[in-house]
């Protein structure tokens, strides 16, 4: 047997070990990058909330006028609900400013009255007008002036711009509240700092008070010309942000 005979089986033992160790390498490399890649959360993470609100006087009345109406005849109803609401249309419209007291019709509805056997027996109607705006003084004074409809209910509200123009400034104290809570927790922990992860921020939805006033028929009915009292009371704007840190 040859010297060449002797080193042909260790050749091919060292090759499939050097076949067997790159694989092995390959592997360790592959489950590396899933541990790296893979779905266990990172350390370190920390989620956190700040809010920020700023209390301003609600600046927009609206003011709903309804009335009521009865009879056997479907149109003779809907003609006195027509009738009325045409009255109040042109008093409030003399009072109507863009931008500042705005004037629509709100629900109409007619309905038929059963009786026990199933017949119908009546009709009744039912019509609104609203009036909304930021000359709370007129709208009072309409208030007294619309004799043909009866004041339903009374809302205070924030506008639109008023809301708009404080938000900016809500959001970012809502934000500094959240970076200084931020670092706070990050030096609590022994940590030099922190990294941001998620983030979101968020505003309460614009809405209105509860109505300030209910009325029904005599009740509301004041002499001509006299305004109504009404009071403003207060609305927040908030800002809320939340969101995830990691610590480092």
């Amino acid at each position: 047997m040859t010297t060449t005979d002797l080193r042909a089986p260790r050749a091919r033992q060292w090759r499939h070990l050097g076949a067997w160790l790159t694989a092995a390498a390959a592997i360790t490399h592959a489950n590396a990058q899933t541990v790296a890649t893979g779905s266990p959360s990172p350390a370190n993470v920390v989620s956190l909330s700040a809010s920020a609100t700023l209390e301003l006087t609600m600046d927009w009345l609206t003011v709903v006028f309804s009335t009521m109406r009865e009879g056997t005849d479907a149109a003779a109803v809907q003609g006195q609900l027509r009738q009325a609401l045409d009255a109040a249309l042109a008093e409030a419209r003399r009072m109507a400013r863009p931008g500042e007291v705005q004037v629509r019709t709100g629900a109409f509805s007619l309905q038929p009255r059963y009786g026990q056997k199933g017949g119908v027996t009546g009709w009744q109607g039912y019509a609104e007008l609203v009036m909304e705006g930021r000359d709370t003084t007129a709208i009072a004074q309409a208030m007294g002036r619309v004799q043909t409809l009866t004041v339903g209910r009374v809302t205070w509200s924030l506008s639109r711009e008023a809301r708009e123009k404080v938000e900016s400034e809500v959001t970012a104290q809502a934000i500094a509240r959240f970076r200084s809570r931020a670092d706070d927790v990050a030096r609590q922990f022994g940590m030099s700092g922190y990294t941001l992860r998620e983030v979101a921020v968020s505003g309460n939805e614009p809405g209105g008070a509860p109505p300030v006033m209910m009325m029904r028929a005599q009740a509301a009915r004041g002499a001509a010309d006299e305004s109504l009292p009404v009071e403003a009371g207060k609305a927040q704007v908030t800002a809320t942000v939340t969101g995830t840190v990691q610590l480092r």
